[in-house]
């Protein structure tokens, strides 16, 4: 069988690009296609196989501002000849799906959420644009809509990763899907006892990430904050820091560890598809501080491995520290380790590779079980009496 793997475009290693990486390694022999490729910034695992680029890829800035050819990305997919593969698996929250198959190829789509710009996070990224792109922004996006929805028809299997992002694959596309939640390498982090007198928020910095509400927080309460990541963002948070919040930018891996294990607990502030960070900041024995909203809910046990506040705001985060602060010593490094390992890289790839093999041979797929309980409910309503 041959497979082509699809991404929407590989230029660091993140969440996203995990999954390509744990796919890579599950099926060898796949030939990898994305928009733009900056090979430096990839794995040697991704970087191993034959990687093919769009047009997109040659186009002007394209490594740096790949984000701004999003409306020719419909077109550039079009142009991939996928012909000769059996298997094609697509992974979304960029333009990825709209790939065209063979007739009997199967093409999965692995979906991360269907696409922020122009569904859920469209008013943010608006309302962030510049002058001269945000007056096009509203025709040019509502193509792509139209584009994304007619593309839901070429895809053959969805997987949501979060039973958030299964419920948006519905309300989007009203297709059903498979939920099985992304891998994180949680054998390779380490606890610090005792831990250290600091919080820890890691995050790109974007405006939908909230960083500001974490850092007006920790300023007002006067409690150590540091701040991992970089973004567009970074400028205007550098400014608003108090004298108690440390950004330091980009971290290495090895160093982003070693915070993970001396940090008191993870601050997350964001409403995500599935977060990836606090299953980290878990695996290292640290408890999270989450937004009861989206994927968090869904990976942070509360009581056990962290604790929710309800509102985006600093003043329900200073809340849910003080909160914390209360209750601290409940927190057991090693029970919150144990209860990570359920997201490890070995349990995603066992369950995509079981799943897929599974449609393969033609069996029917599982139901994100929101989706599975609404059918039988509309079963039970249109059966005769």
């Amino acid at each position: 069988m041959k497979v082509a793997i699809v991404h929407y475009w590989l230029v660091g290693m993140r969440g996203g690009e995990k999954v390509i990486e744990a796919l890579c390694e599950l099926y060898p022999e796949a030939d990898v296609f994305t928009h733009v490729y900056r090979p430096e910034r990839i794995s040697p695992i991704i970087r191993s196989h034959r990687v093919t680029t769009t047009f997109i890829d040659r186009l002007p800035m394209a490594h740096r501002m790949y984000q701004k050819y999003l409306p020719l990305m419909p077109l550039a997919l079009e142009q991939l000849d996928l012909s000769a593969y059996d298997l094609v698996i697509s992974s979304e929250s960029g333009p990825a799906k709209g790939v065209l198959t063979r007739p009997d190829a199967l093409h999965v789509c692995y979906c991360h959420t269907p696409m922020r710009y122009v569904w859920s996070g469209y008013h943010d990224y608006l309302h962030s644009a510049g002058p001269m792109i945000r007056p096009l922004m509203p025709y040019a996006i509502h193509r792509l809509r139209q584009w994304d929805l007619a593309t839901a028809a070429r895809v053959d299997r969805f997987i949501a990763n979060s039973e958030t992002v299964a419920k948006r694959i519905w309300r989007v596309y009203r297709r059903d899907s498979t939920v099985i939640n992304p891998p994180v390498e949680t054998r390779r982090f380490a606890t610090a006892e005792p831990p250290g007198d600091h919080y820890l928020f890691v995050s790109q910095l974007v405006s939908y990430k909230r960083a500001d509400v974490a850092i007006e927080a920790f300023n007002r309460m006067g409690r150590k904050l540091v701040v991992v990541g970089e973004g567009e963002e970074y400028r205007r948070l550098k400014q608003m820091a108090g004298p108690t919040v440390e950004l330091l930018g980009h971290c290495s891996a090895e160093e982003l560890d070693r915070q993970y294990a001396a940090c008191r607990a993870l601050i997350f502030t964001a409403n995500e598809d599935f977060g990836i960070v606090p299953v980290e900041a878990m695996a290292a024995g640290r408890p999270v501080i989450a937004l009861n909203r989206g994927g968090a809910t869904e990976t942070v046990r509360d009581g056990m491995s962290g604790l929710f506040f309800d509102q985006q705001t600093p003043e329900a985060l200073i809340e849910a520290v003080q909160r914390f602060e209360a209750q601290e010593r409940r927190f057991n490094p090693t029970v919150i380790q144990a209860y990570a390992a359920r997201f490890d890289r070995s349990v995603f790839k066992a369950r995509l590779r079981e799943t897929i093999d599974s449609w393969v041979n033609g069996e029917e797929p599982a139901l994100a079980p929101a989706r599975a309980a609404a059918n039988d409910a509309r079963g039970r309503e249109l059966a005769p009496a």
